[in-house]
């Protein structure tokens, strides 16, 4: 009798363990998310030339992406709890893979930033899934090495991207150039969708929350509000339109919170718990948050673009060069702990924060040291080091701001509206 108890109980813990190919299979799904939010920096300029798109197209195809991913984000959460986690990921899967193929043979800027504004919707479904999934497979030490792991690949695709991009650009694979950047999703996805069924377990919500489609909407007409004209704005010359809207986007996001607070008084579920706000250490760890990823995500795309740009480098040497910053958060992401033992918590997270404010300033000497230096190998700047005049010099930094001012102006929109998700995702 106790053998067969015993047999009885080793089977149970066999069945309920993992299968060995979860991990891999969920951990592929975030790491594609994220690489194609970055790769597609190293494929702007490609992209440009071959689709004759402006300035606002470009951001546009940059910022499209998170702008779907944070507007749908905390309704894929509830969805998944109601319908079955392994649904809605799955859905969020194939709908990812069908649209990097639509972004890959986009034959206009149009339908490439409608492919990429569908690609992060795709995404958005697939992330919360994620997280849930492997909060109810794993537990113990287990679950703590699974979101290490999460916390990594989403690291790795983030540096890796550009580098992944320049290699298949410089491939150039049957001529597709820079659509190769997002038909690469498309086996790599397949081959996960055909693996879900089998690898990863289905799992529901305990009791269904409403899916607060009228904060979804309140907060995405906010966001566009506020996205539109920070990207039309520059390019149109600032017209009189654009400060009503911002105007409008911000009452908008203050109406967003009143209705936060109306669905938590009457015992509802917002979408952001406004009890959150009321820790201090919350609040000023998303504030820091969102400087740090302001500055980050902003700066891989002005560097991208000041390397093949500015110093004229290819696609495939760009990348390279951010395999440095991928070398270094290897490095510090697995001895962090140790530094704040050392320093203490607030003095890591000061070096944090000025250590990318110390590499933009050393970018920002370089190219004005670049755009006077006669040794420079950049397309532009080789013109004006065959004709030294300040004019020359100046066309260049010129050049450089204009690069700078729009990228920087999208990747902020991108930073704040991925913070929100957070704060949405955290809520729950």
């Amino acid at each position: 009798m106790t053998e067969t108890t015993l047999a009885a109980q080793a089977s149970d813990t066999a069945a309920e363990r993992p299968h060995r190919a979860l991990l891999p299979v969920v951990l592929t799904a975030a790491f594609m998310i994220t690489l194609d939010f970055f790769i597609v920096n190293v494929a702007i300029p490609s992209l440009q030339r071959e689709l004759h798109a402006g300035a606002a197209a470009i951001q546009w195809v940059v910022a499209g992406f998170g702008l779907a991913v944070a507007a749908v984000l905390i309704t894929a959460s509830r969805l998944g709890d109601a319908f079955g986690r392994r649904r809605v990921f799955t859905v969020g899967l194939v709908l990812f893979t069908i649209t990097s193929a639509a972004c890959g043979l986009a034959p206009t800027a149009g339908l490439l930033i409608a492919g990429r504004v569908l690609q992060g919707i795709s995404a958005g479904l697939m992330t919360p899934q994620v997280l849930a999934i492997l909060r109810t497979s794993y537990s113990g030490q287990a679950q703590a090495r699974a979101f290490s792991m999460f916390g990594l690949s989403l690291g790795i695709g983030a540096v890796s991207g550009q580098l992944i991009g320049g290699l298949l650009i410089r491939a150039d694979v049957l001529g597709l150039d820079w659509r190769t950047c997002f038909l690469i999703n498309v086996p790599v996805g397949a081959a996960a969708v055909a693996l879900t069924p089998r690898v990863v377990p289905e799992s529901r919500g305990p009791a269904r929350a409403a899916l607060g489609i009228p904060g979804m909407v309140i907060a995405s007409v906010a966001l566009v509000a506020i996205v539109l004209p920070l990207i039309q704005g520059r390019q149109a010359g600032w017209p009189a339109w654009t400060w009503p809207c911002l105007a409008a986007g911000c009452v908008l996001l203050a109406a967003f919170a009143w209705y936060q607070h109306r669905v938590a008084a009457r015992g509802g579920t917002p979408l952001i718990d406004p009890v959150l706000f009321r820790e201090r250490a919350f609040t000023a760890g998303l504030l820091a948050q969102l400087v740090f990823w302001t500055g980050q995500a902003s700066f891989f795309l002005v560097l991208a673009l000041y390397l093949q740009e500015g110093r004229g480098l290819t696609a495939l040497a760009s990348g390279v060069v951010f395999t440095a910053i991928g070398a270094g958060y290897l490095v510090t992401s697995s001895t962090a702990h140790h530094l704040a033992r050392l320093l203490g918590r607030d003095d890591t997270k000061r070096t944090g924060v000025l250590t990318p404010g110390e590499g933009g300033v050393v970018l920002v000497c370089d190219g004005r040291a670049h755009a006077h230096s006669p040794r420079n190998t950049g397309s532009r700047i080789s013109a004006a080091a065959r004709r030294p005049s300040a004019k020359s010099a100046s066309r260049v930094l010129s050049a450089n701001r204009r690069i700078s001012s729009s990228s920087w102006r999208a990747r902020i929109a991108s930073a704040a509206r991925n913070d929100i998700a957070s704060v949405c995702a955290m809520s729950r």
